[in-house]
């Protein structure tokens, strides 16, 4: 599962990558997550139908929110953004975090 996340020419990793590109914020899903993300699908009996899910329910509020900070730069999910469904961490141009 965690390959057809990443791999493929329209991958879903690539595609959130992409929309998030738009407004010149980079979007990195760490590995953990990925791995999470996974656990997910299968604990939900899902498969990989169900991997879009799982991302957007991490994903929906910072799509929305991110473009409005004027000095976003990067979105980091984690692994306890998947676990613990915490927001995503977003930094600015100097790597600070931001709130």
């Amino acid at each position: 599962l965690v390959r057809i996340l990443t791999e493929p020419k329209n991958a879903l990793v690539k595609q959130y990558q992409k929309l998030f590109g738009y407004d010149n914020i980079e979007l990195v899903i760490e590995d953990d997550a990925l791995i999470k993300i996974a656990g997910e699908a299968i604990k939900r009996k899902t498969g990989a139908r169900g991997l879009r899910g799982i991302i957007e329910d991490v994903l929906m509020e910072t799509m929305y929110s991110v473009p409005s900070l004027e000095n976003a730069k990067k979105v980091v999910v984690t692994a306890d953004c998947i676990e613990n469904k915490k927001a995503p961490v977003v930094y600015d141009e100097s790597g600070a975090v931001i709130e």
